[in-house]
């Protein structure tokens, strides 16, 4: 590669975590220089973290006229890489905290030429249902940009985000990467922390995702035959919901959900289900086109 230069991509839109995540990458260490691109959809909420921050290139972001989209997210992340100046374009979420060594860990790969792009591992500051997830290297279907670098010339081999989309894009996005013959590869050395939230903050987010699931495989329906291996969680729950009408008659029936319970007993088997029933109704609303 001819440029040794790391840009790190945040999107945001009304989260005051955005300061932390800044105040980390503004003290983190690393080898290859890095500069720092916030895309903000904000409407101007948080430019007192400007004046804090003078080495972030601030983007303030605003939806295109007629767009009845309130979600904006491929469309700040595309804006994003059009912004960064660097060869490797790195994704970190608001509220992350990169941990020691994080930057060159994910980009060395990249810079090396051995792979195009990389994805990093998450774990919650507290206790939680993601606690357990499997963070071994490797290499992986998809991944969130919550923690993730790519070389631009895959960014602009594969199109970017697809901006239809409101969540999912990056699923969507790591999909067509497999699709073009590029790998993605897991280092679970490039570490971060983040804040997932509990309650309501966590099921309303399960229902969006399940909603995104659903419309990834409208736009992908040769991965349904996927379904059984790598994503039973978007098959049995809706399929449990459907069902629900059946209590009527067999009045045991909820009691399935002992299965998973059960399952899951060892990473807050209540939280875990209740997130998927959301998920799994969130793909349903999508289906019958009552999500967007």
């Amino acid at each position: 590669m001819t440029s040794h230069r790391a840009t790190v991509v945040i999107i945001s839109k009304h989260e005051r975590s955005l300061a932390e995540t800044l105040d980390v990458l503004r003290d983190h260490e690393s080898r290859i220089p890095k500069d720092v691109v916030v895309v903000d959809a904000s409407d101007g909420a948080l430019d007192e973290l400007i004046s804090g921050h003078p080495e972030v290139t601030w983007v303030p972001f605003t939806a295109p006229a007629g767009s009845r989209k309130q979600i904006t997210i491929p469309e700040q992340r595309n804006a994003g890489v059009r912004a960064a100046t660097g060869d490797v374009v790195v994704f970190v979420d608001s509220g992350c905290r990169p941990q020691p060594g994080w930057l060159d860990t994910i980009t060395a790969p990249l810079l090396d030429g051995s792979e195009q792009v990389t994805v990093g591992s998450y774990r919650s500051t507290e206790s939680g249902p993601y606690d357990l997830l499997d963070f071994s290297d490797g290499y992986v279907h998809e991944a969130p940009t919550i923690n993730m670098a790519f070389t631009k010339a895959a960014y602009e081999r594969v199109g970017g985000f697809d901006e239809a989309f409101s969540y999912g894009s990056d699923v969507d996005f790591c999909w067509r990467v497999n699709d073009a013959g590029m790998r993605i590869r897991r280092i679970e050395a490039a570490a971060i922390t983040v804040d997932w939230g509990r309650g309501r903050r966590q099921h309303k987010r399960s229902w969006y995702y399940g909603a995104a699931r659903a419309r990834l495989y409208r736009k992908h329906p040769s991965r349904l035959r996927q379904l059984p291996q790598r994503d039973p969680i978007m098959l049995v729950y809706p399929v449990f919901l459907l069902g629900l009408p059946i209590t009527l008659v067999f009045p045991f029936y909820p009691l399935l959900l002992l299965v998973p319970l059960w399952r899951s007993r060892r990473v807050h088997p209540v939280q875990t289900v209740s997130d998927h029933l959301c998920y799994g109704a969130g793909a349903l609303a999508q289906l019958v086109g009552v999500a967007t």
